[in-house]
């Protein structure tokens, strides 16, 4: 099930929220943890009794830590537990990336194929892995007491709001959540809002951008040929590049935005995932800007461990943030393509730190957000295209300076989505862009702004319905991951 469906608009959240707030308080938990289930098994059913026997057996495993006296036994039960999380992640996740490769090689050597049955991903499993994984560390950290009730923990693993695709949160950010919260009138209107923006983020724009992507370069799994790839003009190489970074970034921070806003709805406060990354005056800042729980997690859980900036030579610390990338991009999906967008990443991360970003401030904002942009942009064929060989063809056809005539008028829609999309991508290069952000996010209301946002959220809302009973919905692009 996906926010952006009939199903969950119509049906699934009217449901829930009307069990949820006519449940007594202290049994409200139960009520969300219940409908969580419910939400995953929707959607896959294989996997949910692996979810929740997985909790279950890490919940017990960090009691254990807890309890052990000795520094032998409290490293073995954490040690377990992260194996445990972290297993699941590599097999579910890799292990046909890593046979498929065992075999090329056993192919190149002339040998026979191992042989082996594909492995189903179960979705979300990136996130709540990752989420116990900072559960059992920081526990064992003594950040945080372990959890003393079991259906708690469920819980705060598989909340359903961020439950697929994050933000990635730390049991201490939301520990006084889950035992107490209150839910105001005021926090719901807010997070109702938030989850309309969303959803317009979604529907209204990633979508529309991601079938012209998809008409250009085939669906992810089915793309293109080769000839075709190569027979691309320049121009429309551009435009559609353009069109999947934009796509992307309303896609995964329009998730984001829904699962803030229905986690306010139940006075839970999330914490933020992007912070308009795009206006970024380096590759570094656009990491502090762009999926941040995500970067949070690689600085507590690799990179901190790995020695951080706290080692003896510059340049281990620059192959630890270079390696840190690269697993990142790994973590993106099991394929060569993320490995290289990874090793991208990290070689302009150390660039920033050798002479980049200085160099940047010398040029002022302006050029520094057009060129890091830029690489952005560039970046996005790796991410985009599975195929290296496919993604070096495009590179290509980038700079092969062979134009065609482009027709706006042949489809209005999508370049007024993209004009739309350029615009709110870059509006807080402004003040007054910075400022509507902070009124439309953040600000209190007074009684007649929250009428007008009421009403415009509503209409927002009927307007994406209409546009889901149109054209069918597509699944958010991070669920694979």
């Amino acid at each position: 099930m996906v926010f952006s469906s009939n199903v969950f608009l119509l049906c699934f959240l009217p449901i829930f929220l009307l069990a949820y707030f006519i449940t007594p308080h202290k049994f409200r938990n139960y009520t969300l943890l219940l409908f969580s289930i419910v939400f995953y098994a929707f959607g896959a059913p294989e996997f949910a009794f692996l979810l929740v026997a997985s909790t279950i057996l890490n919940f017990y495993l960090v009691k254990f830590m807890d309890k052990a006296e000795k520094r032998f036994w409290r490293r073995f039960f954490c040690t377990l537990s992260v194996i445990l999380s972290l297993g699941l992640l590599l097999y579910f996740k890799y292990a046909n990336f890593f046979v498929d490769n065992f075999n090329a090689i056993l192919g190149f050597l002339g040998r026979s194929s191992f042989p082996w049955v594909k492995v189903a991903l179960p979705i979300g499993i990136s996130f709540f892995s990752f989420q116990s994984i900072t559960y059992t560390i920081d526990t064992y950290r003594h950040v945080n007491k372990p959890m003393d009730n079991l259906a708690y923990y469920m819980l705060y693993i598989m909340m359903f709001p961020q439950l697929i695709a994050g933000p990635i949160i730390r049991y201490c950010d939301i520990a006084d959540q889950i035992r107490e919260r209150d839910s105001y009138l005021e926090d719901r209107m807010r997070g109702f809002y938030r989850f309309v923006i969303g959803l317009c983020k979604k529907i209204l724009i990633a979508d529309i951008l991601g079938m012209y992507v998809d008409g250009i370069l085939g669906m992810t799994d089915t793309p293109i040929s080769a000839a075709a790839m190569g027979a691309l003009d320049s121009g429309t190489a551009w435009i559609v590049l353009l069109s999947y970074t934009f796509q992307l970034y309303f896609d995964f921070a329009g998730y984001s935005d829904m699962a803030i806003g229905l986690g306010k709805m139940i006075g839970f406060s999330f914490p933020e995932n992007f912070d308009n990354p795009y206006v970024s005056t380096s590759i570094s800042e656009f990491w502090r800007r762009w999926h941040m729980t995500l970067s949070a997690f690689i600085k507590n859980y690799l990179y901190f461990p790995l020695g951080g900036s706290r080692v003896k030579t510059q340049r281990r610390k620059y192959f630890n943030l270079w390696v840190c990338f690269l697993l990142s991009g790994l973590w993106h999906g099991a394929s060569w393509n993320f490995v290289v967008y990874g090793a991208i990443q990290g070689a302009f991360i150390v660039m920033d730190k050798l002479f980049l970003v200085k160099f940047m401030n010398k040029l002022g904002r302006i050029p520094s957000v057009i060129f890091t942009f830029f690489i952005i942009v560039l970046a996005r064929v790796f991410f985009r295209i599975e195929q290296i060989d496919l993604g070096w063809v495009f590179l290509k056809r980038l700079f092969a300076f062979e134009f065609a005539p482009i027709s706006i008028y042949d489809n209005v829609q999508f370049f007024v989505t993209m004009a739309i999309a350029a615009f709110f991508s870059f509006i807080t290069l402004s003040k007054w862009g910075l400022r509507l952000q902070e009124k439309v996010y953040f600000a209190k209301l007074n009684k007649r702004e929250h009428i007008l946002f009421w009403v415009v959220s509503l209409l927002a809302l009927f307007v994406c319905i209409g546009a889901l009973n149109a054209t069918g919905f597509s699944p958010f692009i991070y669920f694979r991951f």
